[in-house]
């Protein structure tokens, strides 16, 4: 273990009452826009108006949000226009994806956007109430325009200040950016050498005192915290993709697993970065029963369960020395692959492949293998920091010990991969079934443009959807295999129903999905080449971070989708 840096920074908050709570600041008035919860500022708020001083303490990240949260009676509205601001140097969607997800959040209220206020930076507000009044508000939306740790033009939300009704105001670096600059700067300046991987674990441990704020509506949660995590892990992905050579968004790069650990503390912000060895511990805990898990099950349970598949055994091995499992179930089926678990922290897919494993194991004939976790090293992480911050996407266990996207792995090293490569060479399958999941609520980068680059895609829930891609000269079985599958699923009940609920609020936040609807399903169908096998099928479930009914409801479509699949495989294989 080696610490590279260890420090404390003094929380702005605590700095504003320094300047301005004695009684000869008496008379000042000032608004802020900070990086702190709701609770905190009101309560700094109270402190300063003991003294005298007016100050409004507004959140520099989603303030448009937090302006309907905090100063706006949702109930009493009839109407809400909203005119957003556009700048050059980011998506034109870009404002009103910080309002997300304002829509599900105003009852009967009818909601309007449109593109282009009146000031840069601002929304121009306009209420109408029930009984008949009107409003109109211009609320500010704080952003500075930088130049990234990587040399990209970025506009991100930044912290403010406006001294006695001023026009403009400053910018007010704000301990949470100074926080993030400070723990950038000191990994770039380090001396990693030339080789990859340059760590075992590169670890960043920071404590803040914001509390997470749940919303009205699903999974929804602001927390600033969860939003730090990641964008610490991407940018600094991002800075090895560039110190190593390659292009940004190379998944092939194997720096070591970087784990940022945002914890909630007290007090002032502090910050400890430190290299690691490998972690090797495994969690442990109770099991449940897999068609009703109501959380991601415990690596035991995974193991246990797969034993109960009868077949042929066979593994490969993570970086850190876990075992890799995989069951080969012989039969007179048509073969197919089934995996889950490439990325642990999307952890339906995990509990969907056992369940419909188990159950094809009854069929007479079937034929197919399944390695239910193939990152156990990320799975291991994953539970780690679920103990703290159970409700966080935590993408940082997205990916393998040695940093990589383990499909993207080339060589003679394969480790994890490996045991795709020996699934397919046991069975000779011709289908893959590789199950997956994305974020169950909104995904941000508010220091970095906000909107996470390179997987834009993905910052908002918008149903259950499939991906499939083939090899050339499958098209025609592809999308009659599509078809298939989709009017299976279809049947489930509430499944299209849920679809239907997210699409409508991520088209109203961000605009066109851009996916085919086949069968009440997004669906995405083209041809690759990098895959071994003709046809994969890969789902998406909105899952990470989900518990409980909304749990078992994606492990239960992640199961009915393998079983639908494995089904339609036949049916074309037989007309092939």
């Amino acid at each position: 273990m080696t610490v590279i840096y260890e420090g404390g920074f003094d929380r702005t908050l605590d700095q504003l009452l320094n300047t301005y709570g004695r009684t000869a600041a008496r008379g000042t008035r000032f608004e802020a826009w900070l990086f702190e919860d709701a609770p905190s500022r009101r309560a700094a708020e109270k402190k300063l108006a003991a003294f005298g001083v007016e100050a409004r303490l507004r959140s520099g990240y989603k303030p448009l949000l937090h302006f309907f949260l905090e100063e706006v009676d949702l109930d009493a509205l009839k109407s809400i226009s909203i005119a957003y601001p556009v700048h050059e140097n980011c998506a034109q969607n870009r404002f009103l994806l910080e309002a997300y997800p304002l829509a599900a959040l105003t009852g009967t209220a009818e909601l309007r956007f449109e593109i282009g206020s009146s000031a840069p930076f601002t929304y121009d507000v306009a209420l109408v109430y029930k009984d008949g009044s009107k409003a109109e508000h211009k609320v500010f939306a704080p952003n500075r325009i930088h130049t990234d740790f990587i040399g990209e033009t970025l506009v991100s939300p930044s912290g403010w200040i406006k001294l006695n009704g001023a026009f403009e105001g400053t910018r007010l670096e704000t301990d949470y950016e100074a926080l993030f600059a400070t723990a950038m700067r000191t990994i770039i300046d380090h001396d990693w050498g030339s080789t990859e991987p340059y760590f075992d674990e590169l670890n960043i441990r920071a404590t803040l005192a914001i509390a997470d704020q749940p919303l009205p509506f699903g999974d929804e949660v602001i927390s600033l915290r969860e939003a730090l995590h990641e964008d610490f892990y991407f940018s600094l992905l991002e800075v090895f993709q560039k110190k190593s050579g390659r292009p940004l968004g190379d998944r092939g790069l194997q720096p070591g697993h970087i784990v940022p650990e945002i914890i909630q503390g007290a007090g002032a912000p502090t910050l400890r970065i430190e290299t690691r060895q490998l972690y090797t511990v495994e969690a442990k805990g109770g099991l449940q029963p897999l068609a009703t898990a109501h959380a991601p099950i415990f690596v035991e349970q995974v193991r246990a369960e797969l034993a109960k598949i009868d077949g042929e055994t066979f593994e490969a091995q993570s970086r850190a020395g876990r075992a890799v499992q995989a069951r080969y179930h012989k039969g007179t089926d048509a073969a197919v692959m089934i995996s889950g678990g490439q990325h642990p922290n999307e952890s339906t897919g995990i509990v969907g492949a056992l369940r419909s494993a188990l159950a094809l194991a009854k069929r007479p004939g079937a034929h197919f293998t399944v390695s239910p976790l193939e990152n156990p090293d990320g799975y291991a992480l994953h539970q780690r920091l679920r103990v703290d911050n159970p409700r966080h996407m935590h993408h940082a266990a997205r990916y393998t010990a040695l940093g990589d996207d383990l499909e993207y792995r080339t060589g003679t090293e394969l480790r994890e991969k490996a045991i795709r490569v020996e699934a397919q060479r046991l069975s000779g399958a011709q289908l893959h079934i590789n199950l997956h999941g994305y974020p169950a609520h909104e995904w941000t980068r508010p220091l970095s443009g906000y909107v996470p680059r390179g997987f834009a895609m993905w910052t908002l829930p918008k149903g259950f959807f499939l991906i499939m891609r083939h090899q050339e000269g499958w098209e025609e079985r592809a999308e009659r295999f599509m078809d298939l599958v989709t009017k299976r699923l279809a049947a489930v009940p509430g499944l299209v129903a849920f679809n239907n609920e997210q699409i409508r609020l991520y088209e109203i936040h961000a605009g066109e999905t851009g996916f085919r609807i086949i069968n009440g399903f997004p669906c995405m169908i083209s041809v690759d080449s990098r895959h071994d096998v003709p046809l994969t099928l890969i789902t998406e479930y909105p899952d990470e971070t989900i518990y409980d009914e909304a749990f078992i409801a994606g492990h239960t479509a992640q199961m009915e989708t393998v079983l639908a699949a494995y089904d339609a495989f036949q049916t074309i294989e037989a007309l092939a």
